[in-house]
């Protein structure tokens, strides 16, 4: 299975390999993401988009935030995946 990078070459270049502690609050982040709601009635996930957006504007340009945009955009994907896995055996069960 081939994955597709949506980052331009000059994108690649400038990003920067997680330091000891970034990597730790990464896996420590994406942990606390796993464990958030989402369904129509509570949606956790996005909650927690909005306030790391707002925290953002108040102080941009901060790695935290960065590594909080990224966790979240990959944990919907996670989430997204996992679920049209389970519709597919669903079908193939049918």
């Amino acid at each position: 299975m081939h994955v597709g990078c949506s980052l331009s070459k000059s994108e690649r270049k400038n990003m920067v390999e997680d330091t000891d502690e970034e990597k730790f609050f990464r896996n420590r982040y994406a942990d606390e993401l796993r464990k958030k709601k989402q369904d129509e009635r509570a949606d956790e996930l996005d909650d927690e988009r909005r306030k790391v957006k707002q925290q953002g504007m108040k102080t941009p340009g901060r790695r935290g935030e960065e590594i909080k945009h990224e966790e979240i955009d990959k944990e919907i994907s996670r989430r997204y995946n996992v679920e049209r896995v389970k519709k597919a055996n669903e079908k193939s069960d049918s």
